[in-house]
Order: structure tokens, then C-alpha cells, then sequence
């Protein structure tokens, strides 16, 4: 994993190795600046300019989980075809369904105060008016996430140029302006915008057997032999042996020995996809937060980046699905550890927990510091005796009794011998490893936990 470089008065230089910095930091020639994303500064070097080449931060917006990449861009071939050099990858999960279950609770119990204590109070649901381009509070979060993210990446590598997964469609009519009709539709990238629809809402996984280690084919569910047509509620998933043995049979009669699936299938074609929705409402909103940085923005199509991916053989997962956003010829470097930021938010000002029924249960502490500390500070933790004897670095959650819990790559331990070595700021960071055998048999990524090289080193010497 690359390691942020900054110089002696903040300036984003080129992104290092991980041996290069622990050099420079055993030398004295660097200090760390930060820990998650690792950076650490120069005390012997200012910016020059014609030293630092240009990096572009690609995204894949999702609803729940959004992929950042970091990469050099380098072009060759009489044509000026790129090819991308990946140096850090990411991925922000979001937390909108937290908050609208949150919202969701305030709301039930103002209403709930209201009618015990204010009948008399006339109705004002109606009396607010939303400006124009607004977004429910679990939609904005993404965007306003997303641009801070981008916005703290800036700061960390010199970016000069954004790509932003958005349009639907391959825009053809730019290389044929005769173009009309359904042939918008009918080039290199026909049938992966449905296609990758159906992945989404089907769980890549084959609707009548559940299998998920093979290619999938796409599956009408009333046959095209007996009238059924192409649209996406008549569309699911299939692996080829089912999809060769329903041929054109009913879906009744192919699945009379398991109804309740039959009935779930036909339950979920026609049900609407719910994470897409968000990420359509979301995806203009955010394109213009990324322009507002003054930096070139690329788009490109959920269909293009998938038939970059399939093309260049790279497995399936939101940060690698990023560096293959826009025009790409090939990209390299792309195993690489993932840095996986958990949006975790600040606390609540709510001091209650209630149960199921809205009864309280228990109470927090009035002040959300403790000897010195916050919940979701990252701390470097000594256990002295027990089983779980040891140091250990992880994020925080504090007790009033002093008996802190940290929340490891390992586990859950309890200290007491705490030392700050970064502040919590509303995230929760991880870094895991992608492995590429794995990611292609189950469609997704796998991951395992992962160590910095040298961070225990590096974070004693921070402290």
C-alpha cells in the first residue's frame, strides 16, 4: 500500500512505498503526520512543482459502499490510450440506513410527546418548505461523505484530475451522429447496464439453485417461445444447467416441487431496486460537489466500467470497480490492500437507550469524555495481565469505571494503559487484503485482516 507523502509545510508529494517510508522515518528525515490513511511529512524537503506527477482519484458511487482509487495515468500508442498504475485504494461504507432509522425514532417520539403534552397545539406537518435540490438527510449523507473524503485525499496526494461512475448509457452518437432508436443501446457495452441490474438485485447468485461459483446467464422467466418479453421484471438470474433445463417451461410447473421459491422469484423481479434508486438520486448531486473542487471531471457508465473489468480480468469489489471507471486501456498494481472507512458518526446527544416498547433501559454518561478520552479515538492499548496480555492498537469506545474496550483487527479486548495517537473524527478505519481466487468464485471480494508493515514501529515512534 502506498504511503502519503507530504513536505515540511503540508504539500502533497508523490505517494512512496512502505519500505521507503520506514526508511525515512528511521533516518529522521520524516515524522508520521497521520495514521489512517497512513502519511507522514518531510522536515527536509519543500514542494517543487516539476517533481510531482499528476494522480487521478477515481469513484464508484453506491448506495451502501463507495470505492475510491488513487492512480497514475500514463498514455501511449498513437491513439493516446491510458493505462492506470493503482497507488491507494478505499472504500467508504456509509451509514444512510442508521440514519433513517434514527430519524425515524426521534420522529415517533416527538409525536408521542406532542399528544401527551401539547394536544392543544395546532398541526404544522406541512409548514416547512424543502429548497431546491434538496435530498433526504440518508441521501445526503452520501454526498457530503463522499465530497469530504475527496476533499481529505486532495490534501494527502496531488490530484489533478477526478472520475466519477455516472451516466447509464454508452453515449454512441459521438462517434455516430446518425444514430437513432433502440441502436443506442446495441454496441460494445449492449447488455452489461442490465446485466449487471440483475447482479445487483439477485445477489449474483442463481435463482433456482443458489449457486454462485459459476457465470450466470441472464433467464426470462416466461419464456420468449411463450410470449414473455425483455423487460427487467421478466429477467432473473440463472447458471447454464438451469437455464438449459427450464427451456421454456412455465415457472409453476418447473418449480412445482418448491413453490415458496417460485414465489419469492416472482417477488423479487418485480420488486424495485431500492440501492439504485439512491445512488440515481444521489449521482447528480454529487457530480456537482465534485466540480465545485475546480479540478476536470470525467463520467463514465456502470456498463462501460463493468466491461472494463471483465475485460482486464480483475475481480469484483466497489475500490477495484473505481479504477475501472472512464476510459482505461489496461490497469496495473491493482493488488493492492484496501483501506476500508466505516462511517461511524460522532455519538448521539440522546443519554437514554430504549427497549423495543419505547421504555428506557439504561442511561449513558452526561459527558461524553472519559479521563481524556472519546469514544471512537484511536489508542495504542496495554494489557498487562490475562490471557489477552499485550499491546494493542484499535478504536476506543470508553467506560466511566476507566476499563476502556478496544475494538481490534483481531477482537474486542479491555484496557486500562491508553494512549491517544489519533482523535476520533466520526470513522472507523480497517485495512484488508483482496484475494483474487476467492473474489472470483463468490462475485465478490474476500478479505482478511491486515496489518500495516511496521505500524506498531512507526506508531511508538509517532507517540
Amino acid at each position: 500500500m502506498a504511503v502519503f507523502v507530504l513536505d515540511k509545510h503540508g504539500k502533497p508529494l508523490m505517494p512512496c512505498s512502505e519500505k521507503r517510508a520506514r526508511l525515512l522515518l528511521e533516518r529522521g528525515r520524516a515524522r508520521v503526520h497521520r495514521l489512517m490513511p497512513f502519511a507522514i511529512r518531510l522536515i527536509d524537503r519543500c514542494l517543487n512543482d516539476s517533481e510531482v506527477p499528476p494522480l487521478r482519484l477515481k469513484l464508484d458511487p453506491g448506495s451502501k459502499e463507495t470505492g475510491v482509487a488513487i492512480v497514475r495515468e500514463a498514455t501511449f500508442g498513437a491513439d493516446g490510450a491510458r493505462r492506470a498504475y493503482v497507488l491507494s485504494l478505499a472504500e467508504i461504507i456509509h451509514r444512510g440506513r442508521q440514519i433513517s432509522e434514527a430519524l425515524t425514532a426521534r420522529r415517533s417520539m416527538r409525536r408521542a410527546r406532542r399528544g401527551r403534552k401539547t394536544r392543544y397545539r395546532a398541526a404544522r406537518f406541512d409548514n416547512r418548505r424543502r429548497p431546491e435540490g434538496w435530498l433526504a438527510p440518508s441521501l445526503r449523507h452520501r454526498v457530503v461523505t463522499t465530497e469530504a473524503w475527496v476533499r481529505r485525499f486532495i490534501k494527502l496526494a496531488p490530484i489533478t484530475a477526478l472520475s466519477l461512475e455516472l451516466v447509464r448509457f454508452d453515449m454512441q452518437a459521438m462517434e455516430n451522429p446518425e444514430i437513432s432508436g433502440v441502436e443506442y443501446q446495441q454496441g460494445t457495452l449492449l447488455g452489461y447496464e442490465v446485466k449487471e441490474y440483475l447482479l445487483a438485485k439477485f445477489g449474483r447468485t442463481c435463482s433456482y439453485c443458489d449457486a454462485a461459483d459459476r457465470p450466470l446467464e441472464t433467464e426470462h422467466i416466461v419464456a420468449k417461445a411463450c410470449g414473455g418479453s425483455n423487460r427487467v421484471s421478466n429477467l432473473t438470474l440463472a447458471c447454464r444447467p438451469c437455464n438449459e433445463k427450464k427451456g421454456k417451461l412455465p415457472l409453476e410447473v418447473f418449480l412445482r416441487k418448491d413453490p415458496a421459491r417460485a414465489k419469492r422469484i416472482l417477488a423479487r423481479a418485480k420488486a424495485p431496486l431500492r440501492d439504485a434508486a439512491a445512488v440515481n438520486a444521489t449521482r447528480l448531486a454529487l457530480l456537482d460537489a465534485l466540480k465545485s473542487f475546480g479540478l476536470p471531471v470525467e463520467t463514465g457508465s456502470g456498463g462501460q466500467t463493468k466491461y472494463n473489468h471483465r475485460r482486464l480480468e480483475i475481480p469484483k469489489s466497489h475500490a477495484l470497480d473505481a479504477a475501472c471507471v472512464g476510459q482505461v486501456h489496461s490497469v496495473l498494481d491493482w493488488q493492492r490492500p484496501v483501506l476500508r472507512i466505516q462511517c461511524t458518526g460522532r455519538g448521539s446527544y440522546q443519554r437514554t437507550r430504549l427497549s423495543a416498547n419505547g421504555f428506557p433501559r439504561g442511561y449513558l454518561m452526561r459527558s461524553k469524555r472519559a479521563f481524556g478520552f472519546q469514544t471512537g479515538d484511536m489508542v495504542k492499548a496495554i494489557v498487562p495481565t490475562g490471557k489477552k496480555a499485550g499491546t494493542y492498537v484499535g478504536r476506543v469506545a470508553i467506560r466511566a469505571t476507566g476499563f476502556f474496550n478496544i475494538q481490534t483487527a483481531a477482537g474486542a479486548v479491555q484496557g486500562m494503559h491508553c494512549k491517544v495517537i489519533q482523535r476520533g473524527d466520526g470513522y472507523g478505519y480497517q485495512l484488508v487484503v483482496q484475494t483474487a481466487k476467492e473474489s472470483e468464485n463468490r462475485g465478490d471480494a474476500s478479505r482478511r485482516a491486515l496489518s500495516l508493515p511496521g505500524l506498531k514501529a512507526e506508531v511508538s515512534r509517532a507517540n
